[in-house]
């Protein structure tokens, strides 16, 4: 193994480690480190998202017997998010005999879901006091407009993801608060992963289909982040949130700029 390749297992590891123990990160940091390294945008992005397809599949299968999901809420976002995914792909497919332009695209697109998973950390309390203060008010939809709310939902957060590899975590998370504010956490953060494991697998798959991917550059990160979410999950708690979530919003604030502009 050379040095560069080991310089992937320990990238792994890092952002392994940083999931694990706060639960947010995964993709809004891989990605930005792979175009560090010099991985082409729509590779880093292709890999990434079949990276993060494997690593929550584990989190679905304990969430699922635990019973923290809410299969009815995964299907609305799943009817908005996959056909999303699939039309943002067929774009970037329009684009594929033009590789610049598409890694223009990716990059500037990169840095604004950057920026707003940034604010969506940062302000997360906050958002979250907001929906659950409010959560009797009269904004409370009806059964039938709240599932097409989630819907739509889905389909931005499809597009974000197929674009970017980044969104299902953070932003998807507050959104589901905001439009549940009612459902119980824990059920709340396993919906939310169970949406992520079809969303990221479609969107990795097309994005391996037109050549995105890396084969070898995905087992060197799990090799790293495997035990790395290992470790990271028994230190939850260990690091206090409010300097934890601050930190991570700035980072990823100053790469998404960077990017964007």
């Amino acid at each position: 193994m050379d040095v560069g390749n080991i310089g992937f297992v320990v990238a792994g590891l890092i952002v392994g480690f940083i999931v694990g123990m706060t639960g947010v990160g995964g993709g809004s940091l891989m990605t930005p480190i792979l175009l560090w390294f010099g991985i082409n945008p729509a590779t880093a992005v292709g890999t990434d998202l079949l990276y993060a397809a494997i690593t929550k599949s584990g989190g679905v299968l304990v969430h699922s017997k635990n019973k923290n999901i809410d299969w009815t809420i995964t299907g609305w976002l799943t009817l908005g998010s996959v056909p999303a995914v699939l039309l943002t792909l067929w774009f970037l497919a329009s684009l594929h005999t033009d590789p610049s332009a598409m890694n223009a695209v990716i990059k500037q697109a990169l840095g604004v879901v950057l920026l707003l998973t940034a604010l969506a950390i940062l302000f997360k309390k906050s958002l979250l006091a907001f929906a659950q203060r409010h959560a009797g008010d009269s904004y409370h939809l009806r059964p039938r407009n709240l599932n097409a709310l989630t819907v739509v939902t889905g389909a931005i957060l499809g597009t974000m993801v197929a674009l970017t590899s980044i969104g299902a975590g953070a932003l998807g998370t507050v959104a589901l608060f905001i439009l549940y504010p009612f459902l119980a956490t824990r059920r709340l953060v396993g919906t939310e992963i169970a949406h992520a494991v079809p969303l990221t697998l479609v969107a990795g798959l097309g994005h391996a289909s037109m050549g995105n991917m890396d084969w070898h550059l995905l087992g060197f990160l799990l090799m790293g982040s495997l035990p790395g979410i290992y470790m990271g999950s028994h230190m939850t708690g260990r690091i206090p949130d409010g300097v934890l979530r601050p930190c991570l919003a700035v980072m990823l604030m100053a790469v998404g700029y960077k990017l964007a502009f």
